[in-house]
């Protein structure tokens, strides 16, 4: 499938067939191609909890106000961010540079973040969207529909997986067969709306 049709035909799908199973490899495939998505100073600090646990994801619907994809669709992924994750041995990043780079950028990101809590989460969330369409797109492309959710409980999500106290869920997404086609799009802005030349 072309890229420009991918983008076209994703939509955001609620209904799924319950039976249907992705194999090891495509899920494999699925997060290598997420893991390919752009992050600042390439901190690679997003986090893919793959829920597999049947009984997990019946409490996590529950925290998700009952929605069955969570589920119903084959995959539910906790997008969640290392805030952290820029001063946890950050030459790992770049281990494949040369010194004079990684003499500059190691300092440039301790400069960029340290001290700066908001800065931190958001480049975290910016990094968990591009991510996030990263693997809805190449769901799509590998025949798969998927859904960005953020209509749960965070809190509550957080205390089933675990989640570290330095690591924010920016999302789920839900991925898998699509038994019901999403509604038609229910009205686009127009571009003279939403693109602004130059300055508002």
């Amino acid at each position: 499938m072309e890229t420009k049709q991918t983008i076209q035909l994703r939509r955001s799908v609620k209904q799924y067939d319950p039976e249907h199973l992705m194999t090891d490899d495509e899920i494999n495939q699925l997060l290598s191609l997420a893991m390919l998505s752009p992050t600042a100073f390439n901190i690679q600090h997003w986090r893919f909890v793959v829920v597999k646990d049947r009984e997990l994801r019946r409490q996590i619907r529950a925290a998700a106000w009952d929605q069955a994809q969570v589920t119903d669709a084959s995959l539910l992924i906790v997008l969640c961010a290392d805030l952290k994750a820029w001063e946890k041995q950050p030459q790992r990043y770049w281990r494949d540079a040369a010194p004079e780079v990684l003499d500059f950028i190691l300092p440039a990101i301790d400069r960029y973040y340290r001290g700066k809590e908001r800065v931190q989460r958001d480049e975290a969330m910016r990094s968990c969207g591009i991510a996030a369409q990263t693997l809805m797109l190449a769901a799509k492309a590998m025949g798969y529909d998927s859904c960005p959710m953020d209509g749960f409980d965070f809190e509550q999500v957080g205390k089933l997986i675990h989640l570290p106290d330095d690591h924010v869920i920016s999302m789920f997404v839900v991925i898998g067969k699509g038994i019901q086609e999403a509604r038609p799009r229910p009205g686009q802005l127009g571009m003279d709306e939403v693109v602004i030349e130059n300055t508002f």
